[in-house]
């Protein structure tokens, strides 16, 4: 009896290829053999269907031959009905099934991705705390770090090699840093692509290994770099420097090491507090104290800010607690332009120790 593959996924006729996709994943999760509820069976035909309906061209066959869909496949004809069932095994899409389980390769033992190729090596990233001022933080600044971390080898510039040895092109996967393997698995015989066992995915033997690093195309040195610290930067904000974290093992000239990727490196920022101001977003705020004289007859007095002295005008009957803003004085935006404020806030300073003439001048004044 022929199968309905629309049935068996669960869609209709019109579905489009999302659809198809969408209800193959979740019935593929509801039985895949290593659940519980898993049904091996089940999953197989799931996985016959999808592999028809995916295809448009293997799709328009099977809805143009209908019923005598599987006459004509098991027949040999025609075209497009090869690699399906017949105890031949079939081909896989591994994008998909990588999509769908991520953990197929622990499971078969290859990699559900080997069909894009060698996965990127990648270097370690590295994390700095790098502590600076108040003023600093508001204004920026430019420093210089140094840290231990693998770098590419600075004498075969990271390539492994012996400096005038040479290489030759991998025998085993012909240059490719890859091999086709047959594999069976509960679906059948899967064609996967591995990295090369003889050149370890290289595509290319070393006649020598570089006796610095041993072959490995790194080591371990100091580095320097120098941080531009943007103004307006916060404490415990992060950044972020592409590339400059630690080198991945063999990243130099031959070809097959293009895709292998340094580390990033972040700089997290600390900034160390000031006794003089405090921060609230972009604005600054600090108390700046008077005596109960300049608090009634008003003046001017000069306080800090983080453009150094500034003076600022109290007016008469100022009462303690009273906040005058500095507009501009404050932290400069970090993206965009302009500055927040300075907010200060006057506390008048009671007098203490009055003799018996000031204590009367104050009754008199009704203070």
């Amino acid at each position: 009896m022929s199968k309905d593959y629309y049935n068996i996924l669960g869609v209709n006729k019109g579905a489009n290829q999302d659809e198809i996709k969408k209800a193959f994943r979740k019935k593929a999760h509801e039985c895949h053999p290593d659940k519980p509820c898993g049904n091996e069976a089940k999953f197989k035909e799931l996985n016959e269907a999808y592999q028809v309906l995916s295809d448009e061209k293997k799709r328009s066959q099977y809805d143009q031959y209908g019923q005598t869909f599987e006459q004509a496949r098991n027949q040999g004809g025609p075209s497009g009905f090869e690699g399906f069932g017949g105890g031949q095994g079939f081909n896989i899409n591994m994008d998909d099934l990588g999509d769908i389980f991520g953990g197929l390769g622990d499971i078969f033992g290859f990699s559900a991705r080997g069909g894009q190729g060698r996965r990127q090596e990648r270097g370690r990233d590295i994390e700095v705390i790098l502590n600076i001022d108040f003023k600093e933080a508001c204004f920026g600044v430019e420093r210089e770090i140094s840290l231990r971390k693998t770098v590419s080898c600075s004498k075969c510039k990271g390539s492994g090699a012996e400096p005038g040895s040479g290489s030759e092109t991998c025998s085993t996967c012909r240059g490719t840093g890859k091999v086709i393997k047959t594999q069976r698995t509960i679906l059948g015989n899967m064609q996967v692509q591995a990295v090369c066992s003889a050149c370890q995915g290289e595509g290319v033997i070393i006649k020598e290994k570089c006796r610095h690093c041993k072959g490995a195309g790194i080591a371990n040195e100091i580095a320097s770099l120098k941080i531009k610290i943007p103004a307006g930067i916060d404490n415990g904000e992060t950044m972020r420097y592409a590339g400059q974290g630690e080198a991945s093992a063999r990243g130099g000239s031959f070809d097959r090491t293009q895709d292998r990727q340094a580390g990033d490196l972040y700089i997290k920022v600390r900034v160390n507090p000031d006794k003089r101001f405090t921060r609230e977003n972009f604005n600054i705020l600090s108390r700046a104290e008077i005596g109960i004289a300049l608090a009634s007859l008003g003046g001017k007095i000069d306080v800090e800010t983080v453009d150094g002295p500034v003076e600022l005008k109290i007016s008469e009957g100022t009462q303690s607690g009273r906040v005058i803003r500095l507009k501009g004085r404050g932290v400069p935006h970090v993206r965009g332009g302009g500055r927040g404020d300075h907010l200060v806030e006057v506390i008048v300073k009671t007098p203490t120790g009055l003799s018996r003439k000031q204590k009367e001048q104050l009754r008199e004044l009704g203070i």
